[in-house]
């Protein structure tokens, strides 16, 4: 993470964020505009550069006419403009000028914005402001006073209809299990698929995505009959959770109707905090693509998760620099763990000042335990794992505590069916996690991405602190930091932020 340390400051007084060229490339929509972009990341096409003390940047890049291209993006959004024709934002542009700033910060002077620019900025600045007296003033006013009842006629019938859903669900479980499930393979697809439109029509859309990849599991290799028993399980008690959500406490309730798939909204009071950007990346989930950036807020020890969508092919518009620490208000929706938070006003970005305090990896699944008890269907929990060894496994890699995979990575190969008891024979008076030093598996997706080698190469055989996700599966690693100084009582600080996915 590159950062203009001193030099110009943001209107709170803080550091403004230059972002590296790893954090630029992970904005760009799609693979072509990361390989325009990464065209125009020189000084050759652009004349007329500039940035503020406000976190803006802006330049002038030649095209293929007679008039260069007007392009200035704001790195606190971040927001984009271009005076071209393109519809992907950012644009090729953008990219360019960003992968500009980060590579060469010489070519980017303190100035006063052009006309151009400060037109652009004003306009931003008016549509918050207005954007802030709306809220302050009860939100749209324009739209008139909100039908509370013809509201809450209409959440009444479609909770009527996922209550049909939902029953009907647990008819169809029912003739699954007394017809056996080594069956289940010689009916194919259509059945499941059948069965989650069934929950579409109820306008369950959880319920309904949970079908679907029931239908999936049979051929998910060996041991499917089980993983399947286990998932019909799980699928029984969010359909009886739901048929007596009325007896659930509140946070469990919101949980279920979360699951089943009825829209919910930021609720509370906002969490003001000074808020790392630990990761941020996108997965495809049907006709739509998902992004989760994950925040650790430095004042409050929260972690949130913010999400956006896009079409198919297309990066949501929301993106935040990876590694930077943002000043930022957010909302959390309701249930259990409260991570989902939307994000909202924004008071400039700072430097990073390093990861979160992290725990022990033999700590780690009692948190993901306790997560469960608030929500029995989470796949998994974000924990940052503090002096971890990635080190081989019979099956993969896994992550051990600082003693133990030293331990294990001392015992490799002649003595490697000793790894197992190697922390039997340790010193009874040492530290609890060193004698009891623990290893989690590295969950599965992960082992065929690049970050793992990255992982690996950052750690060289030394703890590292790693940010990621713990589940059933193991251990997904999302980010991590490079060792950094040694502390006194033997643990690390930890240095710059390096993705992982």
């Amino acid at each position: 993470m590159q950062l203009s340390h001193g030099g110009v400051t943001s209107p709170t007084g803080a550091p403004v964020a230059r972002w590296s060229v790893e954090q630029v490339l992970a904005l760009a929509p799609d693979a072509a505009s990361r390989k325009a972009g990464t065209r125009l990341g020189s000084a050759g096409p652009w004349s007329g550069t500039g940035c503020d003390a406000t976190g803006a940047v802006w330049g002038l890049c030649k095209g293929s006419g007679s008039t260069p291209y007007r392009t200035v993006v704001d790195t606190t959004g971040p927001a984009y403009a271009c005076s071209c024709p393109s519809r992907k934002f950012p644009c090729k542009h953008a990219l360019g000028l960003l992968l500009l700033r980060a590579s060469d910060d010489a070519a980017f002077r303190p100035a006063e914005p052009a006309d151009w620019v400060e037109t652009w900025l004003a306009g931003r600045r008016a549509r918050a402001a207005q954007k802030g007296g709306s809220s302050a003033a009860g939100g749209d006013g324009a739209r008139g006073p909100v039908d509370t009842d013809a509201a809450r006629k209409r959440a009444e019938r479609r909770a009527e209809r996922v209550t049909g859903g939902a029953q009907e669900l647990e008819q169809r479980l029912g003739d699954l299990l007394r017809g056996g499930l080594a069956a289940t393979d010689r009916s194919g697809y259509g059945l499941w698929e059948e069965t989650a439109a069934r929950m579409v029509d109820a306008q369950a859309p959880g319920l309904a995505a949970r079908v679907r990849e029931l239908g999936a599991i049979t051929g998910s290799g060996a041991g499917w009959p089980v993983r399947l028993l286990e998932e019909c399980a799980l699928l029984h008690l969010l359909n009886t959770a739901w048929l007596g959500r009325d007896r659930l406490p509140d946070p469990l309730a919101a949980t279920v109707r979360t699951r089943v798939g009825l829209p919910m909204s930021a609720e509370g009071p906002p969490v003001r905090d000074h808020w790392l950007v630990l990761t941020q990346y996108d997965t495809p989930d049907g006709k739509i693509v998902t992004r989760r950036i994950w925040l650790y807020g430095r004042g409050s020890g929260r972690t949130a998760l913010l999400l956006s969508f896009g079409a198919a092919g297309r990066s949501p518009d929301r993106a935040l620099p990876v590694g930077a620490t943002i000043d930022a208000e957010l909302t959390p929706y309701p249930g259990g763990g409260q991570l989902r938070a939307e994000l909202g006003e924004q008071f400039g970005a700072t430097a990073a000042a390093g990861p979160p305090p992290g725990i022990a990896a033999a700590a780690a699944p009692a948190v993901y335990g306790n997560a469960l008890r608030e929500d029995p269907w989470l796949e998994a929990w974000p924990v940052t794992l503090r002096d971890v060894i990635p080190v081989p496994s019979k099956d993969g890699w896994q992550l051990a505590d600082a003693y133990a995979g030293a331990h294990a990575g001392a015992h490799a190969g002649a003595h490697a069916d000793a790894k197992a008891d190697s922390t039997a024979d340790e010193p009874a008076d040492g530290p609890a996690d060193a004698r009891t030093g623990s290893a989690l598996p590295i969950a599965p997706a992960a082992l065929s991405r690049p970050g793992l080698w990255k992982l690996v190469a950052l750690s060289g055989g030394g703890p590292v602190t790693v940010f990621g996700e713990l589940g059933h599966r193991g251990f997904d690693p999302f980010a991590a930091w490079d060792p950094g100084e040694r502390e006194e009582g033997g643990g690390t600080t930890g240095g710059s932020l390096v993705q992982l996915v």
